[in-house]
């Protein structure tokens, strides 16, 4: 997928989230690094179509996140930093099956999906527990399941290793590794993203730094000082 910014600016009242930006992407992993509060997150969500840009535009494939909004969103999943939040129903089988029922699909073809998502991230096990009995890491992969189960093109990622063990850590770097989707990566643990060809460098809503996984960690490691 193609996505370009076109002097995009993000700004909530008087704040500057994220300042005017023209940059094309269509790298298989890209990652997103930066100090807390530098607009990552901010350019993350309005590729994902959860922020409207204040001036310019963002396309994805050609496509304008605002005038095409629902054909736009189809295009990308985006898992949250708690991803327990957005897993809404009961039991993970219904949640993965929320998507396709959506979209009209007969019972028979909702359940063929469910089953081959389950399958592919390894979680089958998990289709009749509840969010509440499941680890950090396993709801990672709940999350990427509701979200792989709708065929998007990308699948945008915030802080997914966040306060995970190292097992749990390692299961969910192997399915970032895994994907067919493009992936983007938004995250502190540099290690995730040192391999990727392309990350993006942010500071105080600025992109400062565009380029391969190793350099654009040296240069937000001048940026924090370690």
């Amino acid at each position: 997928m193609h996505i370009r910014f076109d002097q995009a600016e993000l700004r909530y009242g008087d704040r500057v989230a994220l300042k005017p930006l023209t940059l094309s992407l269509s790298e298989p992993r890209i990652g997103v690094i930066g100090l807390n509060g530098s607009g990552k997150t901010s350019f993350a969500r309005l590729i994902a179509g959860l922020a409207k840009p204040s001036f310019g535009k963002v396309t994805l494939d050609g496509l304008d996140t605002v005038a095409d909004e629902k054909a736009a969103r189809a295009k990308t999943g985006f898992i949250f930093q708690n991803p327990g939040h957005q897993i809404i129903l009961p039991v993970i089988r219904e949640d993965v099956a929320l998507g396709p029922k959506s979209r009209g699909l007969g019972a028979a073809d909702v359940d063929r999906l469910v089953d081959e998502t389950l399958a592919r991230f390894g979680i089958s096990d998990l289709a009749v527990r509840r969010p509440h009995e499941l680890s950090g890491g396993e709801l990672q992969l709940a999350a990427l399941a509701a979200v792989c189960v709708n065929r998007p093109q990308m699948v945008i990622f915030d802080e997914p290793t966040n306060q995970l063990d190292l097992k749990n850590r390692a299961k969910v770097k192997a399915a970032i590794e895994g994907l067919v989707e493009q992936a983007m990566v938004i995250s502190h643990d540099l290690d995730l993203v040192e391999d990727f060809p392309r990350v993006l460098v942010f500071h105080e809503g600025t992109l400062v730094f565009d380029g391969a996984g190793e350099d654009a960690i040296a240069r937000y490691r001048e940026i924090a000082g370690c």
